[in-house]
């Protein structure tokens, strides 16, 4: 039998991509999705799982590796997006994207831990975004969110490596996915002061995301990474300016990035 994986959020767009790949390069696949049962063209098995609930995710997990006796690669994937000012977005809706991009993966590497260190091996990649990099206009939770998955990406890896246990993060730049409608959007406010500002944004951010990458590269490079037997702290999938947008922060001072990226959204 083939490397078992367990991909969470793999119903659709980016995570459905990948478990397809593997699947056809000789895995076995298990998907997640909130509600499986109304998933009707996958190619590989789905349980259902929702990464806010701590039971769910005991229990999907459990029926894998009853079913399979291991769990060798588990691919945080699952994630929600969210823009609006942040003086108008509401507090549920904050925690509601907080619960699953970060306290999920929290839950979901906390509940397979035990098992891979049983196996003495196992791969953990966590699906960041570039936007994780950087705080954008209109994005800060989505930003917040994803950020705080790369910190905690990078202090857990050294707790673990002593069970070899690998864990890395995966960043991707815009896809063609259904992520914009599904996303959480504040309301563009008639009275609202951020009016102008926001709704042209939000404009080009769903014009980012209709006209982005092809899923299969993210596919491709979740592929090699699992075939690197010392996977990087971590990695970025986008057009070039995308991942050079960190190299520049990085190396620009404060303000001079800070108006770069207000030029790019026209702010």
């Amino acid at each position: 039998m083939g490397k078992v994986v367990l991909i969470t959020g793999g119903s659709s767009g980016i995570g459905k991509s990948i478990g397809d790949y593997l699947q056809q390069n000789g895995y076995v696949v298990y998907g997640t999705s909130r509600n499986s049962s109304r998933v009707l063209d996958s190619l590989f098995p789905l349980v259902d799982l929702d990464v806010r609930n701590t039971e769910s995710i005991s229990k999907a997990i459990a029926k894998v590796i009853a079913i399979t006796g291991r769990l060798d690669i588990v691919i945080n994937n699952a994630g929600v997006g969210i823009t609006g000012p942040l003086e108008e977005i509401p507090l549920e809706e904050i925690k509601n994207n907080f619960e699953v991009n970060v306290f999920g993966p929290i839950e979901i590497m906390k509940a397979v831990l035990p098992q891979m260190r049983q196996q003495q091996s196992g791969l953990i990649i966590n699906v960041t975004s570039i936007a994780g990099y950087m705080g954008l206009p209109y994005r800060s939770i989505y930003s917040a969110s994803k950020g705080a998955l790369e910190l905690l990406t990078e202090a857990v890896r050294m707790e673990v490596k002593p069970f070899n246990i690998k864990i890395t993060t995966i960043a991707p730049g815009d896809f063609a996915t259904n992520i914009a409608s599904s996303r959480y959007h504040a309301p563009i406010l008639k009275d609202s002061a951020y009016k102008p500002t926001y709704s042209n944004i939000l404009k080009m951010m769903d014009d980012h995301v209709d006209g982005g990458s092809d899923p299969i590269e993210m596919a491709e490079a979740v592929y090699k990474i699992i075939q690197n037997q010392e996977p990087k702290v971590h990695y970025k999938v986008g057009v070039f300016m995308q991942k050079f947008s960190i190299v520049l922060k990085r190396i620009l001072p404060d303000l001079v990035y800070e108006k770069m990226v207000m030029k790019h959204y026209k702010l």
